[in-house]
């Protein structure tokens, strides 16, 4: 046999090996990767492992995206890849039992039917197809959960948020919440009629009212929920205290100054007190509400205002604030993924100097550096921005309007249980003697780890702070915040301990100073324009503005100026074409020049890699030659 027969099948015998070598690869090691991302960007945390290995049976994640809408957006193309890859690092870590496929919902075909039917928001893309990004669960009992909208400012919660979804789909009985609360709006039944909040509470949770008059609590709750309490009995108190020191999962909302309970309005024809406490609790705790209402001129939002003679105005209005998300505690899972800015409406807030040693207190949301206390008898009027400007004495520091509460607590009822008030009515009490008779024994310190989320306003779940009226238009994360409060302290222990990861697409920051320092030359130059054209505008006008004469020289002008002033008007109209340019050439110049440095860090990133290598391997050629030479 001939050399070349020779190398043509060991060439082929090298393919094959090489292919096959692959396919094994491929087969055994699915999944597995090494991750060198400096934030570990494609490891799993542990709470994400559990949570997979533990999938009972099969649960499907459909991966919906408009490949050719999203190649015009870099970002949303980034993105989907790294969602992708994810998916299919879920799959493997669950051995199967997580299926994930993908479908491209191009216009009227099957796919987007699907996308729609499931939820799927359709983004437009200004002319081309709409872009549908998200993803559909199912179970094997046709259980569906959505993410209608993969946001890429939302990628620090898509673990959580992918494993929240496998997680309640696996298990898909819902955790049960317990509402407490006065306001009509939180206690519709079924949510039907009431807060659009409660509705939503009810999409996601198995939702159990507690009636003013209970006399006690149902043992499976998973979380509690208080909404400005009614007027409670010692007795209710010590149930509820009894029921955090169990369970430790509570969510409370008060207010020294609601606004919605003082004015009128679908929800607002009961007999709820306007202010209300952290009652027995909070002395226990460490924790004080404020008796006062918060303004905060730095977080002001604009409000409809009657500036009189029947002319309404919006003003900004220190009562009614809106923190940015921006602003918010952007470490704990409750605010982390908030996009919108969460608004309340003279709000109170909270304190800690007598704070339990085995507490710790996190702030959620706070105001800006300067805020003030306003009387809360005032601030449930309908007070004017100029009354509460005038009442403003600033703080020396941000109040804290929300915050996470956790660690050991300790009774607020060191004595034992109350005696309970024994209805009138004969069988309504024999109910209440048997209910008491079968209350748990009393404890005094709690047997977990609290984690209590505290909000310092009742307002802020009212349709009317985030929602705009008659179009169902969210403009606010109100209803997000207590949602994600909900979900975080009713999610399993390991996926209440899972927190928010870092983006994958990293900011250059050496790249970013560069522009900035070219941005700064340009628009320094820039603004020394504007400040001449703005000047010069002003004088045309002045002069403009002494020839608009409604005589017989109206429409002329230039007919009541005076020679100097014609002359001027002409060097004003000159000056203004001239500046007019030179901003028009700065413009140029920025744009060429960004342009330029972009260009060149797309060379080094292209081709720096190749010539550095090919510079090695003349390198090491040329010793090489020079040894043989040598």
């Amino acid at each position: 046999m001939k050399a070349k027969h020779y190398l043509i099948i060991a060439t082929a015998l090298t393919a094959i090996i090489f292919v096959a070598a692959n396919l094994l690869v491929q087969k055994v090691f699915t999944g597995a990767r090494i991750d060198f991302t400096e934030n570990n960007l494609y490891t799993l945390s542990d709470a994400t492992k559990s949570t997979l290995e533990s999938v009972a049976e099969p649960v499907d994640l459909t991966f919906v995206y408009t490949r050719s809408a999203g190649q015009d957006f870099p970002a949303i193309r980034a993105y989907a890849a790294r969602v992708r890859e994810l998916l299919q690092v879920y799959e493997s870590q669950s051995g199967g039992n997580v299926r994930v496929t993908e479908i491209d919902p191009l216009p009227f075909s099957p796919a987007e039917d699907q996308a729609l039917a499931a939820g799927i928001t359709a983004i437009d893309t200004n002319g081309s197809d709409p872009l549908y990004f998200g993803i559909i669960g199912r179970n094997s009992i046709d259980d569906q959960r959505v993410i209608p909208f993969l946001a890429p400012e939302r990628e620090v919660t898509l673990e959580y948020d992918l494993t929240r979804m496998v997680a309640r789909l696996d298990d898909p009985d819902p955790p049960r919440v317990g509402i407490l609360s006065s306001l009509p709006g939180m206690t519709a039944p079924g949510g039907e009629g009431g807060y659009t909040l409660l509705r939503d509470i009810h999409k996601s949770f198995d939702v159990e009212p507690i009636a003013e008059t209970f006399q006690s609590l149902p043992e499976d709750l998973d979380v509690l929920l208080i909404a400005q309490p009614p007027l409670l009995s010692p007795r209710q108190e010590w149930l509820i205290d009894q029921f955090i020191l169990r369970t430790g999962r509570a969510v409370i909302l008060v207010d020294p100054a609601a606004k919605t309970v003082a004015s009128t309005g679908p929800f607002n024809m009961s007999d709820a007190a306007t202010s209300s406490s952290l009652m027995a609790w909070g002395d226990a705790w460490g924790v004080e509400l404020s008796t006062a209402a918060v303004a905060d001129a730095a977080s002001a939002l604009p409000v409809p205002v009657d500036t009189g003679g029947g002319r309404i105005e919006e003003l900004a209005h220190p009562l009614f604030l809106g923190i940015p998300a921006g602003d918010m505690n952007q470490d704990d899972l409750i605010t982390a993924d908030l996009s919108r800015a969460v608004n309340f409406g003279a709000p109170g807030a909270f304190s800690t100097e007598d704070l339990a040693a085995t507490l710790e207190m996190t702030p959620l949301l706070s105001t800006g550096p300067s805020p003030s206390f306003i009387d809360a008898s005032d601030a449930i009027t309908d007070m004017a921005p100029q009354q509460v400007l005038r009442q403003y004495q600033t703080e020396p520091a941000p109040l804290v309007l929300a915050a996470r509460l956790s660690g050991r607590l300790s009774t607020a009822f060191p004595q034992g249980a109350p005696a309970f008030d024994e209805p009138s009515d004969p069988m309504l009490a024999e109910i209440a003697r048997a209910e008491a008779a079968a209350a748990l024994p009393h404890i005094s310190q709690s047997e977990t780890d609290a984690q209590i989320v505290l909000v310092a306003d009742v307002d802020f779940i009212a349709d009317d702070f985030y929602i705009i009226p008659n179009e169902q238009i969210v403009v606010a994360d109100n209803g997000a915040l207590v949602l994600n409060a909900l979900d975080a302290l009713a999610g399993s222990g390991e996926l209440s301990r899972l927190r928010s990861r870092a983006p994958s697409l990293r900011r250059m920051e050496r790249i970013d100073r560069m522009r900035e320092n070219a941005e700064a030359i340009y628009f320094r130059q820039q603004s020394a324009l504007q400040d001449n054209l703005q000047t010069a505008q002003a004088r045309l006008e002045e002069l403009q503005a002494i020839g608009a004469t409604d005589g017989f020289f109206s429409g002329d002008l230039e007919a009541d100026l005076t020679e100097a002033e014609r002359t001027e008007l002409l060097d004003l109209r000159q000056k203004i074409v001239e500046l007019r340019a030179q901003l028009r050439e700065i413009e140029r110049n920025y744009r060429r020049d960004i342009d330029r440095l972009e260009g060149t860090l797309k060379a080094i990133n292209i081709w720096g890699g190749p010539f550095l290598v090919c510079l090695i391997g003349l390198f090491v050629w040329y010793r090489q030659k020079r040894k043989a030479t040598a």
